[in-house]
């Protein structure tokens, strides 16, 4: 599960004790809405559909693909699929190998989305062992998912854009510069990072 709003709100009191601009825009626009997804490998199949297509175009492929394998999308269901097959469900051959990938490593045991390293970093290279989940898309994971707290995905053009605002910052900060400026914030970064997506685009501010 992800973050609880009353995680969010308690994270976002930490963080204003230390930067009282952020304490003023959460008084503004008011606390972000939690962002949970389900933990598992659904969730990270449905990251992989989902990249570099429109909402309603990973929802068709996903669709599809439930209609081939059953809703439950079983691993090794997957890995016995033909390429004809799934292509006609929408998955290119690139998107297929990064489906393969994950699957192999989840039957194989090499991957237990049960029991990720209790180190941030560490569950993030396994993750990313995947073929086609990078950082961010391991990030996102362990931030909606599994709800770990100091989540931050440093390398997020909404998270940039959001933080540049917060802090009235004349140009958009760069990863290496949003990652210093948030390293007070330990060990709520996580919501520091979900109020930044609220704020990214909100007129309030």
């Amino acid at each position: 599960m992800g973050l609880s709003a009353a995680q969010i709100a308690e994270g976002l009191d930490f963080i204003a004790t230390r930067n009282p601009a952020i304490g003023a825009a959460v008084a503004r626009v008011g606390h972000p809405e939690p962002r949970i997804r389900p933990t598992g490998y659904r969730t990270l199949l449905r990251t992989i559909v989902g990249q570099q297509v429109s909402v309603s175009a990973a929802a068709s492929v996903w669709n599809k693909l439930e209609a081939l394998l059953g809703e439950d999308l079983p691993a090794h269901d997957l890995l016995a699929a033909d390429f004809d097959s799934l292509r006609a469900c929408g998955l290119s051959r690139q998107k297929q190998g990064y489906a393969r990938s994950l699957c192999e490593l989840v039957t194989a045991g090499e991957l237990d989305l049960d029991r990720l390293p209790a180190d941030d970093e560490e569950a993030i290279a396994q993750l990313t062992r995947i073929k086609g989940i990078g950082r961010w898309s391991a990030e996102i994971y362990l931030l909606f998912a599994e709800g770990r707290p100091d989540i931050w995905p440093a390398g997020d053009l909404a998270v940039q854009v959001g933080l540049g605002k917060l802090l009235g910052l004349p140009e958009r900060p760069d990863e290496k510069t949003t990652r210093a400026l948030a390293e007070d914030w330990r060990p709520h970064r996580g919501a520091a990072a979900i109020f930044t997506w609220h704020c990214y685009n909100n007129p309030a501010l």
